[in-house]
């Protein structure tokens, strides 16, 4: 059942998941579509999330955004008071950044920065109120890409035990969700959000838009049609719906790109999601040496595998 509606505000509108935006032509959102996209929100109920551009936008557009309820998702270089969710595209910023308590952040990169970088994050934890990180070349990780995001993952851990100990848990995907959920938090395109583009027509995601706008659902003007809607279900996904890697992000855009299935990821999806539950329990134990009854209704069992298709497969 869709509950948000993602709207990029230009194409160049700061990405905040997997996919990476090289356009650089400003194509801002037309105020007639716009407008249109909002009144579709509110009739269908709909938590709009704006996506913002590097750039001011005209008075009109602040106007029109602040008629719908609503979250503002900001690139770090034009970020004000007024961001919901900050997107920091470097680990230069990310170590130096003015952090907002009551913010949350988004830190998008590589796997090498990640890898050079990590160290930075217990650092910053303190500073926000969640910190996401995404890195956008996880279909590219080989088996040492592996080993090193283990061992970050590992150290990552030690870094932040500390912070849990205090008696407030701090917000990062990548280990402390894993011990808060207890059941499948994914991304959810194409089932629970669906984004609106600048020319006015509805895709899955903006990486769908970004990498070809015939990948379109209908449009803002001749209705949406998402097309075989249980594909994009997490009850229709025979494999991930028995996983217990909650955090895991399930990138329909991901799973597609990799095994032309939306709703089958792909092997570094699976292997760098169970590294991260992995490290979670990891966390977990830590923090129990000092504290035997922190979330006292949370466990995390030992598996002896990465890859849930090795199950499959024995």
């Amino acid at each position: 059942m869709l509950q948000y509606l993602i709207i990029l505000l230009d194409d160049t509108s700061t990405s905040f998941c997997h996919y990476t935006n090289t356009r650089k032509e400003r194509k801002l959102i037309p105020p007639d579509v716009l407008k249109a996209s909002i009144t579709f929100a509110m009739k269908e109920d709909l938590y709009v999330q704006f996506v913002y551009p590097d750039y001011e936008l005209p008075p009109e557009y602040a106007e029109l955004i602040e008629t719908v309820e609503h979250s503002k998702i900001k690139p770090a270089t034009c970020a004000d008071r007024e961001a919901d969710v900050v997107v920091i595209d470097n680990w230069q910023t990310l170590g130096s950044y003015p952090y907002d308590s009551e913010t949350a952040y988004v830190w998008h990169t590589g796997k090498d920065d990640f890898f050079n970088h990590h160290t930075l994050i217990a650092r910053v934890l303190p500073k926000v109120a969640r910190l996401n990180v995404v890195i956008t070349d996880i279909d590219s990780f080989d088996e040492e890409d592996l080993e090193d995001y283990a061992a970050a993952l590992q150290n990552l851990a030690k870094d932040i035990e500390p912070l849990c100990q205090t008696g407030t848990i701090p917000q990062l995907n990548l280990l402390t969700d894993r011990l808060l959920l207890n059941e499948m938090n994914n991304c959810n395109a194409g089932w629970q959000s669906v984004t609106l583009a600048p020319n006015g027509k509805f895709y899955i995601c903006p990486a769908f838009y970004l990498e070809d706008e015939g990948n379109d659902l209908g449009s803002v003007t001749n209705g949406l049609d998402i097309r075989n809607p249980q594909l994009y279900r997490l009850e229709y996904a025979p494999i991930c719906r028995h996983c217990d890697a909650y955090q895991c992000k399930r990138c329909i855009w991901l799973n597609r790109k990799m095994t032309l299935e939306v709703n089958t990821p792909s092997r570094e999806q699976c292997l760098t999601a169970h590294l991260e539950r992995n490290a979670s329990r990891q966390l977990l134990a830590g923090i129990r040496q000092v504290q035997k009854n922190f979330l006292p209704h949370t466990e995390i069992k030992e598996i002896d595998y990465l890859d849930p298709f090795e199950i499959c497969r024995r």
